[in-house]
């Protein structure tokens, strides 16, 4: 059943933003479609869980005290919500066409305001009406009052950047754990997890039993 190259682990020993970086480089060339899509998933403070997709846009050992994730989302969302409630969430990068996950695992912290400010003016000008017109994940009672909110935005600013509502920012995931993924024939699969105790402390890691 099994051979001589099931033997040793593909995923190497490395400090763990580096390797993400290599596969994240890998699944920019091979997915098709959004390869820094990952799954958030937050909780209330009495752990009632909720998951959704959502974008990574910053990463690396640069972010932060020890390194770390960011996304952007509507704070009053009930992501936004549980965040604030509860500081704490992973995440789950899934690159099918890799046959390799990412799982990882920490505490959160908002962005400045400057970090949210540039992101934010950063992208195309109808996503930044889109955003600022919705009062997301609240009940909505017809999509036109939706896109009523942003022709009247568009009116408002006809020229250059949209102011961003201040409830619309950023969060930076600093990880404590880390876990690599990859598919192996016979689901023999190989999975390394890299753990820390805080953000300026060094990693340890294991292999785990698929």
């Amino acid at each position: 059943m099994t051979d001589a190259s099931q033997a040793q682990s593909a995923i190497p020993v490395t400090d763990p933003f580096t390797l993400f970086e290599t596969w994240f480089a890998e699944a920019k060339d091979a997915e098709p479609n959004d390869p820094n899509a990952m799954a958030l998933a937050t909780a209330t403070p009495d752990g009632r869980p909720s998951v959704r997709m959502v974008l990574l846009k910053g990463h690396g050992s640069q972010w932060g005290e020890g390194g770390g994730f960011v996304f952007y989302t509507n704070a009053q969302s009930r992501k936004g919500e549980e965040i604030r409630a509860n500081m704490q969430a992973s995440l789950l990068f899934h690159w099918k066409s890799l046959r390799r996950q990412i799982r990882i695992e920490g505490t959160l912290e908002e962005v400045s305001s400057d970090q949210a400010d540039s992101y934010f003016h950063s992208r195309n000008r109808n996503s930044q009406i889109g955003s600022a017109a919705s009062d997301q994940s609240r009940p909505l009672p017809d999509r036109q009052v939706y896109l009523d909110r942003v022709a009247a935005l568009d009116e408002r600013f006809p020229e250059g950047d949209i102011p961003r509502p201040p409830h619309w920012t950023g969060f930076l995931l600093t990880p404590h754990t880390i876990e690599f993924w990859r598919d192996r024939e016979f689901r023999l699969h190989d999975r390394r997890q890299f753990t820390r105790s805080g953000p300026k402390e060094a990693w340890s890691n294991t292999l785990l039993y698929p």
